[in-house]
């Protein structure tokens, strides 16, 4: 039984810290001791300072925490941080803590392209990891480090193209196209004139994002540990929009593999079926028993039908079948604030754990 580590979260009174306080409040591993938000909520009762947007009600053993500002000295006795703040403030907040020797998981995109820090999606790449004793010597730690986890789109994209790799071999191309969910812009997010009987074909940097971060993730780390082995020889085209449901990405994929011919259809399921990811060989709480749920039904998966399944950390996968420029099509599903956001950063918390990096 693995003793019970103190976390804190950072951005706390936000959507995606109120859904790590749903992941973390009564979690078998991580016991909530420090909140942090903007000096504004900072002394107020965590129930008086967030505008509390979840559809479950605030966890009474959170409700009366007092806030306190992001300054690591409020956090010096947690033995994990989650920060859920904002880009424009992130970066320099969170590494104060690292400085400060905490361990920070992070869900801004500010370090995602530092040489040194992983950018982690904890059911496709946890061999990343394995950088984290190098980044100690960089930093000058003992103790702290800093991990990123994907853009929400990202994520759902790689955990499917990590199982096809795998197997298969890198792709030369990949082509991306998505309809994501306006949760994903946080609180308040997209004005409702915006986004309300329309799609809004442009969502500012998230194109860029998937189209790198697909290369540092599916990438390696270096023989020497010591950085990552960026793919370079696989092209990604995204196309993203915002649409109008609350929670779930769906995105349609076209695949072309380096290696000729391409696998058959059936071999492509039978891989995304069994595909297993180490969280789950190290029996992780948050683990899904499925990390790819295959669904053959013909208009499958849905965003209000599918990003619920196997408590939100699951990516769910459907329409596989031949494209006519590529090789292979398909369609798939993320929650995007569970795996998309909070959940892989819980996920890939207990996974340090697990390794014995915390």
């Amino acid at each position: 039984m693995v003793a019970t580590k103190k976390v804190g979260i950072l951005g706390a009174t936000g959507t995606v810290g109120q859904r790590f306080i749903l992941l973390l409040a009564n979690h078998p591993v991580f016991t909530i001791h420090a909140l942090g938000a903007s000096s504004r909520s900072a002394g107020k009762s965590y129930q008086d300072a967030t505008k509390w947007k979840q559809n479950q009600p605030i966890p009474e053993n959170v409700q009366n925490m007092v806030v306190q500002e992001c300054k690591s000295t409020h956090f010096k006795e947690c033995d994990v941080v989650f920060s859920g703040l904002d880009a424009d403030v992130a970066g320099d907040i969170e590494m104060e803590f690292l400085k400060a020797n905490l361990v920070v998981f992070s869900n801004a995109k500010n370090y995602r392209r530092e040489p040194t820090v992983p950018l982690i999606v904890p059911t496709a790449n946890a061999s990343h990891f394995d950088l984290i004793p190098h980044q100690r010597k960089v930093f000058g730690q003992d103790k702290g480090f800093i991990i990123t986890n994907a853009n929400c789109s990202t994520t759902g994209l790689v955990v499917p193209l990590k199982a096809l790799q795998d197997a298969f071999g890198p792709f030369s191309h990949i082509i991306v196209h998505t309809q994501q969910a306006i949760s994903g812009s946080g609180y308040p997010g997209v004005p409702s004139l915006d986004i309300l009987d329309n799609i809004v074909p442009y969502i500012s940097g998230e194109e860029e994002k998937m189209e790198w971060e697909t290369g540092k993730i599916l990438g390696s780390v270096n023989s020497e540990a010591t950085g990552f082995d960026h793919l370079e020889n696989t092209v990604v085209s995204a196309t993203c929009t915002r649409v109008p449901v609350i929670d779930g990405h769906l995105e349609s994929v076209s695949l072309k593999f380096a290696q000729q011919p391409a696998p058959s259809i059936d071999d492509i399921k039978r891989v995304l079926e069994n595909y297993t990811c180490e969280a789950q060989q190290l029996k992780c709480h948050s683990a899904p028993e499925k990390a790819i749920l295959v669904n053959a039904s013909p208009d499958r998966p849905q965003p209000r039908l599918d990003r619920d399944l196997q408590k939100g950390q699951a990516v769910t996968v459907g329409r596989i079948r031949e494209c006519p420029v590529f090789d292979i099509k398909f369609t798939l599903l993320i929650h995007n604030t569970v795996l998309g956001a909070a959940g892989s950063s819980v996920l890939n918390a207990e996974i340090a754990v697990a390794k014995g990096l915390i």
